[in-house]
């Protein structure tokens, strides 16, 4: 068996854009560039596949990138690339354009449809970016540093006004179904509770040791919340808070 020669490759970025997706385009094109192979820049992540909407990049396509957030080669969930009609539509389209193999950027889904490629017969390697940090077989996603930290920012803020005035911040944070960036971030911003879908939240706990604080003089309060959680919980919480600790 003789190791397949990659003369063209594709990329694209997938799914919700996160934090350090360009620094990732323009460390695949200017690697790719340096050992003599031809990069596709593929348009609105598997949407572009199908609609051969794709450009040959060079290496002065991608400078000055590095520090941009979001991604320059856009983003879309697309629908029709679930289909097997829609798939067989992007396969061909990579052979038109003579593609050998494709660097998808994303998350769960995008590797999704990494899968469905390879399988095909167009070979993928998938690079983790999503905030959510939920990949397996790697300990960090391209974004998720960056959220945490985003995060924790906006928290040390609002911990200034808690203290105050005298009052409890319940912050929804982002994740999707994962519960890291808010276990991290409570962790990081020394929050009185974290809920997350992972772990059941003892709710009569919480409202106990926030009442025996209150007494003890502490006068802000943060609670970390994960969007996970459903999308009433955050909204249901804080009325459940003022109700019963008389806390704002």
């Amino acid at each position: 068996m003789t190791n397949k020669v990659f003369k063209r490759i594709g990329v694209l970025t997938s799914g919700g854009d996160a934090p350090g997706m360009n620094a990732a385009v323009r460390a695949v094109v200017r690697s790719a560039v340096f050992k003599g192979i031809e990069v596709m820049g593929i348009y609105e992540g598997y949407k572009g596949l199908i609609e051969n909407d794709m450009k040959l990049l060079s290496s002065r396509d991608v400078s000055n990138i590095i520090n941009h957030g979001g991604t320059i080669l856009f983003s879309n969930r697309c629908d029709k690339f679930k289909t097997p009609e829609g798939l067989q539509i992007a396969v061909e389209n990579c052979r038109k354009n003579g593609i050998d193999g494709i660097v998808c950027i994303g998350g769960d889904g995008t590797f999704r449809g990494a899968t469905d490629l390879s399988r095909l017969g167009i070979p993928c390697i998938g690079i983790p970016g999503t905030i959510d940090n939920d990949i397996s077989a790697t300990d960090y996603t391209i974004g998720y540093d960056t959220a945490k930290n985003t995060v924790i920012e906006m928290v040390d803020r609002l911990r200034d006004t808690c203290e105050s005035h005298d009052r409890c911040n319940v912050v929804e944070v982002m994740g999707r179904n994962a519960g890291y960036i808010a276990v991290e971030c409570g962790i990081a911003t020394g929050a009185i509770a974290v809920a997350i879908k992972e772990i059941p939240f003892d709710k009569e706990e919480f409202i106990d040791r926030m009442q025996k604080l209150t007494k003890l003089g502490k006068r802000n309060f943060i609670v970390i919340a994960s969007e996970g959680m459903g999308a009433d919980f955050t909204e249901n919480l804080t009325k459940e808070i003022e109700k019963r600790t008389g806390i704002e």
